[in-house]
C-alpha cells in the first residue's frame, strides 16, 4: 500500500510508471493510483490519457518481447510457461486474431498480448484492440470513482 501512495504522490508521472509495470508482466494496482487522482481533483482526461498510455505500452513491450520468439527469453522474463504460451496460441488460433489483443485489460491478458506477438499478429490491429481496451477499462474505473468521490 505504501508503494500505491508513493506513486500517487508523484501525480501524472507515478500513474504512466504504475500503468506502465501493470500494463506488463508484473502485477500492480495502476487502478488504485487512478482512483487516489481522481478524488485528488486531478485533471481527469489528462489522467486517464496517461494512465492509457503507461499500461499500452507496458502491453506492447510484452508484445515484443513475444516477437522475438525466443521461448526461454518468455520463459525467463515474463515468466510465462511454453505450455501456456502453446495453449494461448492454439486458443488465438481459432479466434479473430488481433482483436484479441482488447482484452489484455483482464486478467491473464498478459499472455494473450505475449502469444499475439509470438504469433506476429498483425502488429496495427493488436495495437488499436489493446489500445481501446486498456482505455475502456480506465474509464470505467473512473466512472465508478467517480460516483462515489
Amino acid at each position: 500500500m505504501d508503494l500505491i501512495a508513493e506513486f500517487s504522490g508523484w501525480g501524472y508521472t507515478g500513474m504512466f510508471i504504475s500503468a506502465f509495470i501493470s500494463g506488463s508482466i508484473f502485477p500492480f494496482c495502476s487502478e488504485a493510483v487512478l482512483a487516489i487522482l481522481v478524488a485528488a481533483g486531478y485533471d481527469i482526461p489528462l489522467t486517464l490519457a496517461t494512465a492509457t498510455a503507461g499500461n499500452f505500452l507496458g502491453g506492447v513491450t510484452c508484445y515484443y518481447i513475444g516477437r522475438l520468439g525466443k521461448t526461454e527469453w518468455i520463459e525467463k522474463y515474463l515468466r510465462v510457461k511454453p505450455e501456456k504460451l502453446e495453449k494461448a496460441e492454439r486458443f488465438l488460433q481459432k479466434g479473430p486474431g488481433g482483436i484479441m489483443a482488447f482484452f489484455t485489460f483482464l486478467p491473464g491478458g498478459d499472455i494473450i498480448i505475449i502469444a499475439l506477438g509470438y504469433m506476429r499478429a498483425n502488429v496495427w490491429i493488436c495495437n488499436i484492440s489493446m489500445l481501446l481496451g486498456k482505455f475502456l477499462r480506465y474509464y470505467l474505473i473512473y466512472m465508478g470513482v467517480d460516483l462515489f468521490v
